[in-house]
């Protein structure tokens, strides 16, 4: 949520303070009316400028009680608009802002009426015009839909609402949640006391799902009929919003009513449920879950197994059915392989609710590691977007399961991270090191078979660590009946003895540009950590510059001309190393390799190179199309999917099939292209051809490394000779 604070004044506003009394209110998501005081500020007699999906004559009866009585009390001028539903009759999506614009000229008298829409007009075709006349002519027809949608609401003298804003937090949050976050979220930070902070620094986890942000105006709704089981909605979901339990029959003992599930196909898990539950007040309705379903209903082909639904029709009813769901069982981790989709979706993730842009194509890497490897993860992340959504004050979305355990996480700097998470691994290895050291001292006193077989555990698949957890919670207790200090520090070292994974996480921008020369460090330790890039292929959190990733004709920041060099080959660097694993995925295209490749990437003992295809706003598409733009980038061969497997018989191995679908095609649906195109036509024929030959001799080179690792150990050894002219050849 963003709250702007503007000033207008005939001569300049020379100091910058913010407005106490607003003569105008602008609300542009009715939902926020819900949960915090939009009108707080707004002075007597102000203008309230509301976008709602309620015309003038039915509104009122949808505002909280608080609301009402607040209009009255300062005898405000209401007026409505539905700018989504003009949005999306002039084809621009959800994008409202130029429906709010100029209807805050027309209230507010800054300027004339028709003076301030001709400058608006003018300002949308000089910004616009980059991205071609459709895209300025959807803009004209959003500011005139927006004037002719306005419409001024009838104030009754009295405040008559049944309903009431909801609690900033549930009262089922943590203390803390309540008296500090809760403040925070509601703007009213600055009015803590330096007491009600906490004294080291450290915030709770898991603070995200009591955000409640309610921002969509539509969410997702399952049909059990048509579904096939198949977690595709699940694995690709932003923000963790679409969930998939299974789970036994009578769980659903005082369900809701209607609340729907069907049965489980699985011949490893016969008999069990299977519900797929969407959180209406934390999804942001981007839609991406609705594309990437494959399940159609006969009769009607455009209703799927999961539907977008306007959310005021349905939204009492799944928050009812989403806190049952939350009650309902996660499915023991022992009981299905995480291998495949719906193996690892029926995992609970411990990544949800992030404040990332709708339809965000990083989120969904990390809520996978967080299902796959639990509360084993150590996570190192780098300045950038997924620094922003991942611990941004007031709140988090790492969270921790029904033990109270979560992934550890910490941010550092662009330059820096990959030897801030290669300490990480050090200092747990150290640490488990120790704590063996100690074990094997005190052998005798907590049992020699206990300690041997602490030491000689098998960590690898989820039933040995759940056994090994529990010999490691018998040592404590075995500890806590010895007195000296060997056993005082081992009792506090002795979660060391479970295996962690160590995740150094961050963007393009940190990983191919600013902490480069980490990264190769990190690749050349040998050490058992997983780098995990977020690869948008521009700088996304500071503005959209180009970096070493951005493909060639690529419109960004310093490249306003499109990028005139080839993309840096990050995985041919690590690879050259020859033992660490390097792997390119695409969730949105190859969900199955993906999963395999996090998998293999964990298991390997050495460093591995996990570089994630990320799609981004600032890309310039529908972010509903996110998948499918994966899915394109793939068929073109602008990104390969492969793994280099360092000591298999075969070490790279392509997941992806030939290029299907011309570069250009897929190029030139992206605004980061097209606006090449209108603006320096010769400039983007030059520029594609040159990076189709990109596309074509990296995949010929793939192909060859394919082919040479199949055949390579069947060679007989072969001397080293120098490349160079010799006197019977010359050349």
């Amino acid at each position: 949520m963003t709250v702007s604070h503007l000033r207008m004044a005939p001569r300049p506003i020379r100091s910058s303070y913010l407005i106490e009394r607003a003569t105008f209110v602008a609300c542009h998501q009715f939902h926020f009316l819900d949960r915090m005081d939009v009108l707080g500020r707004a002075a007597e007699g102000a203008t309230f400028l509301l976008n709602s999906p309620w015309p003038a004559a039915q509104v009122w009866d949808h505002l909280p009680y608080e609301v009402q009585r607040e209009i009255i009390g300062k005898r405000l001028e209401v007026w409505v608009v539905n700018a989504a539903r003009v949005a999306r009759d002039a084809g621009m999506g959800h994008r409202i802002n130029t429906v709010m614009q100029p209807c805050f000229f027309a209230l507010a008298g800054v300027l004339p009426r028709d003076q301030a829409i001709t400058a608006i007009k003018a300002w949308v075709a000089k910004a616009f015009s980059r991205r071609g006349e459709e895209v300025v002519a959807r803009n004209f027809a959003a500011i005139d839909g927006a004037l002719g949608a306005l419409e001024r609401v009838e104030v009754p003298t009295e405040a008559t609402s049944t309903r009431h804003r909801r609690p900033t937090v549930s009262e089922e949050a943590p203390d803390f949640v309540k008296r500090v976050t809760a403040r925070m979220m509601e703007g009213n930070g600055d009015l803590l006391p330096v007491s009600a902070l906490p004294a080291d620094g450290a915030f709770p986890t898991g603070t995200a799902k009591w955000e409640k942000r309610s921002l969509a105006a539509e969410i997702p709704i399952w049909d059990p009929s048509i579904c096939i089981d198949c977690g595709k909605c699940a694995i690709v979901c932003p923000h963790s919003t679409i969930r998939m339990k299974v789970f036994a029959p009578e769980a659903l003992d005082g369900a809701p009513e209607h609340f729907d599930t069907k049965d489980f196909r699985s011949r490893d898990l016969p008999g069990m449920k299977l519900t797929i539950q969407v959180a209406p007040d934390d999804c942001t309705g981007c839609g991406v879950c609705v594309e990437v379903c494959p399940a159609h209903s006969k009769e009607e082909v455009k209703h799927k197994a999961i539907n977008m639904t306007p959310v005021d029709a349905f939204l009492e009813r799944e928050r009812e059915r989403w806190d049952f769901f939350l009650e309902l069982p996660e499915l023991d981790r022992e009981l299905m392989a995480p291998d495949s989709t719906k193996g690892s979706q029926v995992r609970q993730p411990l990544f949800e609710f992030s404040g990332a842009c709708a339809g965000c194509g990083e989120t969904q890497y990390l809520k996978l590691i967080s299902q796959l490897f639990g509360d084993r993860l150590l996570v190192a992340n780098a300045t950038g977007c997924s620094s922003i959504y991942g611990g941004n004050l007031p709140t988090t979305p790492w969270t921790t399961n029904a033990e109270g355990r979560g992934p550890a996480w910490a941010n550092s700097l662009f330059e820096d991270n990959a030897e801030f998470g290669l300490g990480i691994r050090l200092a747990a290895d150290r640490q488990a090191a120790r704590a063996a050291q100690l074990l094997a001292r005190l052998a005798p006193e907590v049992g020699d078979d206990l300690a041997a077989a602490i030491l000689t555990a098998d960590q690898h698949g989820e039933a040995a660590l759940a056994a090994h957890r529990e010999r490691v919670e018998e040592l404590r207790r075995r500890l806590a009946g010895l007195d000296s200090p060997e056993a005082r520090e081992l009792a506090g070292l002795a979660g060391e003895l479970v295996r962690r994974s160590v995740w150094i996480v961050g963007g393009d921008g940190w990983a191919y540009d600013i902490g480069s020369a980490g990264v190769d460090a990190v690749l050349a330790s040998g050490q058992d950590v997983n780098l995990l890039v977020l690869d948008t292929e521009v700088y996304s959190n500071t503005g959209g510059q180009a970096s070493k990733a951005s493909p060639r004709g690529a419109v960004a920041k310093f490249a306003a001309r499109g990028k005139a060099t080839a993309k840096k080959d990050l995985g041919m660097l690590g690879m050259a190393y020859g033992n660490v694993f390097v792997v390119q995925v695409a969730v949105g295209s190859n969900d199955r390799q993906n999963i395999k490749a996090l998998l293999e990437a964990e298991a390997w003992p050495g460093p591995s190179l996990v570089i994630a295809y990320s799609t981004c706003i600032a890309h310039g598409f529908d972010m509903a199309g996110s998948m499918a733009h994966m899915r394109d980038a793939v068929r073109s061969g602008h990104w390969p999917l492969y793994r280099y497997l360092p000591e298999a018989e075969r070490p790279f191995q392509l997941d992806s099939k030939p290029p299907t679908m011309p570069l250009r095609e897929f190029a030139i649906s992206e605004a980061r292209f097209a606006m090449l195109a209108r603006t320096a036509p010769e400039d983007f024929e030059r520029l594609m051809r040159l990076a189709e030959e990109d596309a074509r001799e990296r995949w010929r080179h793939y192909e060859q490394l394919t082919e040479v690792a199949r055949v390579a150990p069947h060679l007989p050894h072969l001397p080293v000779v120098a490349a160079g002219p010799t006197e019977e050849d010359p050349s």
